[in-house]
């Protein structure tokens, strides 16, 4: 059976076309079309071991998600299936998926409720996801700025960034990036959180995808009061995980604001935009980003080779 690795995945995929895929599968899930499966935890001795699949007919893929965390540290695979068959298709490494559909998630998410004019780009937390958010965000928007913040940032950092993402990066405290950012992506493992939501500019669209504990938050109720809508991809899941809205005050008021993503997803371009409100993205992660970015990958990887042959038999 074919197995992709992370390297082999990050040259097969690209951001408008996971993008895509993403949006066609939600909206397939919108029509009942597609189903997944909610995220199951199971630990011993320290050692979790968490899962999670989706069906996907229209792709003609179904799969599953597994992966271990050991000392907070993630160990991922997919398994893909063909829906017409039944048959394995491929297996995968999956950070390199996990890094692509949650940013780009999270740019569907704020083609709908950031500023079309968006300018500044704040990012809390530089590992893996806050590198790809600040990639992916600065190719959907005519950013001018980038602002970061992640322990131990320094000017080598910010300048790498800067040459990937051919946008001014620099580094500034969590407070600052509040008050400045058009289009805030808290991707740290805070379980605090990173800043007072009274200093959001307004109008600001927070993309809050650092974690998917119940214990763990990282925006505040001050951030959640002023949320004028609260996106999540799938709200029996993300009420189960997202620490951010299940440790939430009552007077937040949550479950009156919530939107599924694939509901979302039917709204043009800065519909969803309010110039005096707080959009809210919390991503957890759900099973069917997964499946549709590996059956783009599996695809490609199969028109890749076809097209290698063909040459070769030239």
């Amino acid at each position: 059976m074919l197995h992709l690795t992370d390297q082999e995945l990050h040259e097969l995929l690209d951001a408008p076309a996971v993008q895509a895929a993403l949006e066609e599968a939600f909206g397939e899930f919108g029509r009942a079309q597609a189903a997944q499966q909610r995220r199951l935890r199971t630990e011993a001795g320290g050692i979790r071991l968490s899962t999670l699949g989706a069906v996907i007919p229209g792709q003609q893929v179904a799969g599953a998600k597994i992966y271990t965390t050991v000392r907070g540290a993630f160990n991922f695979v997919i398994v893909l299936f063909d829906t017409v068959s039944g048959a394995a298709l491929a297996s995968f490494e999956a950070g390199a998926i996990t890094q692509w559909r949650t940013a780009a998630c999270s740019v569907l998410a704020a083609r709908r409720g950031a500023s079309p004019q968006s300018q500044t780009l704040g990012v809390l937390g530089l590992g893996a996801q806050g590198v790809a958010h600040a990639r992916q965000f600065c190719q959907a928007f005519d950013l001018r700025r980038v602002l970061v913040w992640s322990p131990g940032v320094d000017e080598e950092r910010c300048r790498r960034l800067e040459l990937e993402c051919d946008v001014p990066v620099r580094a500034a405290s969590p407070e600052e990036i509040a008050a400045q950012a058009d289009i805030l992506v808290t991707a740290s493992r805070s379980r605090e959180p990173l800043f007072d939501g009274r200093a959001l500019k307004p109008g600001c669209f927070v993309a809050a995808v650092g974690s998917s504990l119940p214990t763990a938050r990282e925006l505040d109720d001050a951030c959640l009061r002023r949320a004028q809508r609260v996106v999540v991809e799938w709200a029996p899941q993300t009420l189960a995980e997202a620490g951010d809205l299940i440790l939430a005050a009552p007077d937040c008021g949550v479950q009156d604001k919530l939107c599924e993503l694939s509901d979302w997803l039917g709204l043009g371009p800065g519909q969803g935009y309010d110039e005096q409100g707080i959009c809210v993205y919390k991503s957890v992660g759900v099973a069917i980003e997964d499946i549709a970015v590996a059956g783009l990958a599996y695809r490609r990887h199969r028109l890749r080779q076809a097209q290698q042959e063909q040459a070769l038999a030239h």
